[in-house]
């Protein structure tokens, strides 16, 4: 072999492992390059989420400390009647009043499908409406109310001997209408219709017939409010 194609061929192999070593650094920068940037993003967002709820929880102090300072400022007479207010405003928030505005009716009936083989007779399970419920909420539900029942924070939903409860009280049977009070009705309703609760109940042959009314009036809770630990603390409050 010559001297010259020596050379060349030394040349070939020097500009081979230059491209090959290009390419590993290539190839270990960009991931860690892009690792780098998700990184950055999470903590921005994380950031940004921490502002958000610290400038929530700034906001409510706020308000709370002028509510307070409002309070003082007032007359005897003018303090009785911003608890009666504050009074009022709790009850209807806790479901003890009736309630009324614009909101939807959904009405649960069974699907029947033509068939020869003996069709069973479809029923609400409590995931089943646990889940509508937690729809609801997630899509606008200001109040709900099953049936005769008022849902509140406190309601249970279980079942007991195959049959669904709310409030301690079976379901009623099929049809059974579920209203829900919503500032945007409209869009409450298209949610649910496209939610994965229609198709869920789809499955157990139920069909939720959705309608939008300008004038629903809910039920008030009619349960005891369990404050065991209130009165607790008030008792505790007065031995001191």
């Amino acid at each position: 072999m010559s001297k010259r194609t020596t050379w060349i061929i030394s040349f070939i192999f020097l500009v081979i492992g230059f491209m090959i070593a290009i390419q590993f650094q290539t190839t270990n920068a960009g991931p860690a390059k892009d690792r780098e940037t998700r990184d950055e993003w999470e903590i921005r967002e994380a950031i940004e989420s921490q502002q958000g709820q610290q400038q929530e929880f700034l906001t409510k102090v706020s308000k709370a400390d002028q509510t307070i300072e409002n309070y003082q400022q007032q007359s005897k007479q003018q303090k009785i009647e911003t608890l009666k207010a504050s009074i009022s405003s709790l009850e209807r928030k806790a479901g003890l009043t009736e309630q009324t505005g614009a909101g939807i009716m959904i009405e649960v009936v069974p699907i029947f499908v033509e068939s020869d083989e003996v069709q069973t007779y479809p029923s609400i399970s409590p995931q089943l409406l646990s889940r509508l419920i937690n729809d609801l909420n997630e899509f606008g539900a200001d109040e709900i109310a099953i049936g005769s029942e008022r849902v509140t924070n406190l309601s249970p939903v279980r079942g007991v001997n195959g049959y669904t409860y709310v409030n301690n009280r079976p379901l009623p049977p099929l049809p059974v209408k579920i209203t829900a009070l919503a500032d945007n009705p409209k869009k409450l309703s298209d949610y649910i219709e496209v939610s994965q609760s229609n198709d869920y109940f789809a499955i157990e042959n139920l069909d939720l017939r959705i309608e939008i009314r300008q004038d629903i009036t809910l039920p008030k809770f009619e349960d005891p409010l369990h404050l065991e630990v209130l009165q607790e603390a008030e008792m505790e409050k007065t031995d001191e």
